[in-house]
């Protein structure tokens, strides 16, 4: 097990390396003017000898590879660059944004856990019901709409209409995190509880069901004993994804809301060109996919003894 996690590690260094190198040639043949961008934002005219100062101050006048491998010797140095907008240091420019970006995942996973889980085993054990015609139809109905489109009901319901939540985030809070958490959760609920009713009805026309009935064990130990550990392994799956998504931060939600974490951090460079800001963004992505598939595997590996044995047998 140890080897596996060993091997796992050292795969995924070059697929690191070779993301930041993609992310930062495409910044740099993007055509745009990062130095140029930052004073018109700034709504600063100046001379082009003041531009091409700046220019050499940061760096953006020396040969691609050369600005590659300074940013990289940076990066593994725990240096991520400074802003070109606020003159920050990335580093803490991103840590600061986390918390943000931590709460609203934290509540949207387990809104989404609480919501898709119950209601997708309910559809699959009233199979062609009208229960599970309902949920279908209401599945049906969240996947059609958009985030930013539920965004805006709830606004126009729960803001205008009922002024129960605002609108705005104020701060960092669950008050203020709730709206952008209901967006988030019934659009993953609606697409989660979908997978969870297939993989749920797929285990239960298996044999070993049919068996266990056979017995005469009852159907609701069958179902929450051995159906649903089966069925885990297509829920953790697209739980894992989510995370990986959220931890990086929902750009569009976080902008309406303006929620401030990373997502809307990300927005705001890639409009202003700040591009150790977007290359700090991209790493983080990286790192959250990487990490999150790795802990997935871990977790097969846990409740599949079929992964176990390979792994085991392949040393």
């Amino acid at each position: 097990m140890r080897k596996y996690i060993i091997q796992r590690f050292l795969q995924l260094i070059p697929i690191l390396i070779g993301i930041t190198f993609l992310s930062f040639a495409m910044m740099r043949v993007a055509g745009s003017d990062a130095v140029t961008e930052m004073y018109e934002n700034r709504g600063t005219a100046v001379s082009q000898e003041i531009i091409d100062a700046k220019k050499a101050e940061l760096g953006l006048d020396q040969p691609f590879l050369v600005q590659y491998v300074s940013w990289l010797n940076g990066f593994l140095h725990g240096d991520m660059g400074t802003s070109y907008v606020s003159g920050k240091k990335v580093f803490d420019e991103f840590i600061s944004k986390l918390p943000a970006t931590l709460l609203l995942t934290v509540m949207s996973i387990l809104a989404t856990v609480v919501i898709s889980i119950p209601l997708g085993v309910l559809a699959a054990v009233c199979q062609d019901k009208w229960v599970d015609l309902l949920l279908r139809f209401f599945s049906f109905i969240g996947n059609a709409m958009p985030n930013f489109f539920v965004a805006m009901l709830l606004m126009q319901l729960l803001s205008i209409k009922l002024n129960l939540l605002p609108v705005i985030a104020s701060g960092v809070n669950i008050r203020s995190a709730l709206m952008p958490m209901l967006t988030l959760a019934i659009s993953m609920s609606a697409k989660y509880m979908r997978q969870v009713r297939a993989a749920v009805l797929e285990e239960l026309n298996k044999d070993y069901v049919q068996g266990a009935r056979a017995r005469g064990i009852r159907e609701s130990v069958i179902l929450w004993k051995n159906v649903i550990k089966s069925a885990m392994l297509t829920i953790i799956t697209l739980l894992a994804l989510s995370i990986g998504s959220l931890f990086g931060g929902t750009a569009i939600i976080e902008s309406i809301f303006m929620w401030d974490g990373v997502g809307k951090l990300a927005v705001d460079a890639i409009t202003t060109r700040d591009y150790p800001v977007i290359q700090a963004y991209v790493v983080w992505m990286a790192l959250i996919y990487v990490i999150v598939n790795l802990i997935t595997d871990l977790l097969y590996h846990c409740l599949d003894p079929r992964i176990r044995l390979g792994v085991n047998q392949n040393g």
